[in-house]
Formats: structure tokens, sequence, C-alpha cells
């Protein structure tokens, strides 16, 4: 693909007030105004480049949200103070009352639980699909559907959705396509394959270093002016806005997320193709055994490979903790949920970030007591780092010592 989402990034020029390299933070919740004129011009939305109030916007957010919009190639975005204010804001702007939403099984625990025990008290009910069979959501499509909504790569089994294909369903139907693309920021660009809303959660590969929680949507002029109306606009309503010294930190950290995403696929690659080899369930998009790495190969932006998220199953829920807190004991890593960090990350999903799924909901998606999810790090030696894994599986017999791999 020609299109180049970083250096739409690294291109755009803010200087700071004084002429600094970076942007100067807007230390103000409020802001004056030369006329009373402007001031009411300005509630009703027709005064470009004039600030409100900092629940609304600020030029630090607007700096942040220019920045990821350009990666995502949208018109615009519009930050939050965490990724559930992006997803909850958006469903809540698309549906009202009686409306039905298309759902991907596989997602984020608690986007699950706000479309499963939440909006029906709002009369807004979801059915929750296989993503990957295209025929599956289209049939669960009604006459009060308003919108499909997926993960680009899904949490925690990895899944991969067709984000070409729900587009074409989507247009077809007159719905909205929203995808939350967390777990693959640069690798995929959903708006440039048919997505009409681009989410992100900023708290985790964005920003990088696990110090800010917040949250996106990018999408067209217009959606974003729906969020931010001051009378009916659910994020300037719902208050999810992000504070102006968090946007200028995460806008900071965005520039070396190229970097960071390149590094993260190198390792997450090495460490999977390791996993496999050695007879261990892997799940990963790079590896040719993954049910969907064609697909992936055919949407990615090649350079910034497969991803940083890898998941092993090892056959029970006290091997899978046995091994993680040996793994953490052993620095290679810490026993934790988010993902994205600069060191390696790991969590049994089905008693932590995917608890809100019922335990038959689960075992039909396939996820087992056994499974780790990694979010692999940056580390410099990955193939120390394999070796000493390996070690640790070898120890609590997850793997046969008979059949020790050594690395170069």
């Amino acid at each position: 693909m020609s299109f180049k989402p970083a250096n739409n990034i690294q291109d755009l020029q803010y200087f700071g007030e004084f002429g600094g390299v970076n942007p100067s933070i807007s230390d103000s919740s409020t802001y004056t105004f030369l006329s009373a004129k402007t001031m009411f011009d300005t509630f009703e939305g027709n005064a470009d480049g004039c600030y409100l109030y900092s629940r609304h916007s600020s030029p630090s957010n607007l700096y942040l949200g220019e920045a990821l919009a350009a990666m995502e190639g949208t018109e615009t975005a519009n930050v939050t103070s965490s990724g559930m204010g992006a997803i909850t804001s958006v469903i809540l702007q698309l549906c009202n009352a009686g409306d039905h939403v298309v759902s991907s099984r596989t997602i984020y625990g608690g986007t699950y639980a706000f479309l499963k025990n939440f909006t029906p008290k709002l009369n807004i009910n979801t059915s929750f699909v296989d993503i990957t069979n295209l025929e599956a959501v289209e049939a669960a499509i009604t006459e009060n559907t308003k919108m499909i909504y997926c993960e680009s790569v899904s949490n925690p089994l990895l899944e991969i959705a067709d984000i070409k294909g729900l587009a074409a369903i989507a247009k077809r139907h007159d719905l909205k396509l929203v995808v939350d693309n967390t777990f693959s920021p640069l690798s995929i660009s959903p708006a440039k394959l048919g997505a009409d809303v681009v989410i992100h959660s900023l708290t985790k590969f964005i920003n990088g270093s696990s110090d800010t929680v917040g949250g996106v949507v990018c999408g067209t002029q217009d959606f974003i002016n729906e969020l931010r109306n001051v009378n009916d606009g659910a994020s300037m309503l719902l208050g999810v806005t992000m504070d102006s010294l968090r946007a200028s930190s995460v806008l900071k950290n965005l520039r070396t997320l190229h970097i960071r995403m390149q590094q993260h696929s190198k390792n997450g690659l090495y460490l999977a193709e390791k996993f496999e080899a050695d007879g261990l369930k892997t799940v990963y998009p790079g590896l040719a055994s993954h049910s969907s790495h064609t697909l992936f190969k055919d949407m990615m932006n090649t350079e910034y490979g497969f991803g940083g998220m890898l998941t092993i199953d090892v056959g029970s829920l006290d091997k899978a903790n046995e091994l993680m807190e040996m793994m953490q004991e052993k620095n290679l890593g810490y026993l934790a949920v988010s993902l994205g960090f600069y060191k390696t990350l790991f969590s049994a999903p089905g008693t932590s970030t995917s608890s809100e799924i019922p335990l038959e909901e689960q075992e039909q998606m396939g996820l087992t007591d056994g499974l780790i999810r990694f979010s692999i790090g940056l580390d410099a030696d990955i193939k120390r780092t394999y070796n000493m894994m390996r070690s640790c599986m070898e120890e609590l017999g997850i793997l046969s010592t008979e059949e020790v791999t050594k690395v170069a």
C-alpha cells in the first residue's frame, strides 16, 4: 500500500507558543471571548478556531486528535478520557431506544459488558456473532440495526475482521461500521478499508508507557461535531474529556509509535514461530497457521508487521498461573492486564480482561482456561527472552526437556 500513516503523523507541524518544537499545553479549563456574539456563535457551533470550554475541546486535545486522524486517514478525531469513553459515546451517539447492534462475539470484556448488560437498560440490544463469518453477520441484521461493531484484531482470541467485507455489508444495509483498532495501530488502517468510525484505547500501544488512560474516535467532521454538540452530543454530555496535560504527553509518545510497532511485531513474530515449533498451541496473525493470516496480509500496512499480541494455550489455569508467576520472577515481563508497554505483559484473559463474558460463552468462542495473552515487549535480545521463557515451560512440564531448542 502507498498509504503511509506514520509519515502523516510525522509531517504534522505544531509549533509551541514561543517557537518550541512541541506545541504549548493549554492549561485552561475555560477561554475568553472578545465579544458576546462570538461566545454565542461558539455555543451554536458557528465560530471556527474559538474554544468554548475544555469539556468541549481544547488546543492540546485538538492537536492530538488531528495527529490521530492523520494516522487513520479520517477527516478529524475526538480524544476522550478512556478507551471505554470513546466506545460508549460512539454507541450512544449512533443508537437510540429500540435500536439494534450487531457485534463481534470476541471483543474486550468492558465493551461486551456495556453492550450485554448496560445498553439493554436503554432498550438498545445486541446480537453477538462470529465476526469472521460474513453470512452470520448479515443474517443477524434486523430492520432496527444501526451499526456493526468489531475489533480489527479481537481481544483476546486474535480473530481478524474482514473490514472490506463488513464495510460492504454495512453499506448494503445503510449501517455504520465501527472498528476498534487498539490491537493494530499502523498495521491496519480500517478507514481506508471502508470503516465509518475508528476507535482506539490510547492507553495501549499508541501511548506505550502505561502511564495514561485515554481514547479516541476518528471519523468524519460531521460525526465528530455531533459527538461534541452541546445539546445532544454524547462526548460533550457524558463528559469523557481528556486532560490537556495527558493529551500533550500522548502526542509526544505518538511520534515514536512506528518504531515501537515495528519492534513489537518483530519480537512477536519471532516468539510465535518458536512457540509453534515447540508444539505449543500458538495464535498469532503472522503465522501461516492462523486462520486469517492471508486476510491480515491483504489488509495490512506491511512495514509495521503483524503486531505485538499473541496467545498460547498451556492446558489449564493452574499451569497458566504458575508460568506467569515464574516468568515475572525471572523478570521476563509483568503479570498484568493492558498491553503496549515496553515490557512484556501477560494475563489469563478468561479470569481477567474477559471475565465479564459468562463461562458458557467463553467456551463457545474457544476461550479456554489455559489461554495466556501476551503483549510482547521491546526486548533488544529476543532470543535470550525466548530461551528463558522456554526454560520456565520446561521446569513446569509444559514443554519436554528432551527437545531443548538451541538458539544460536
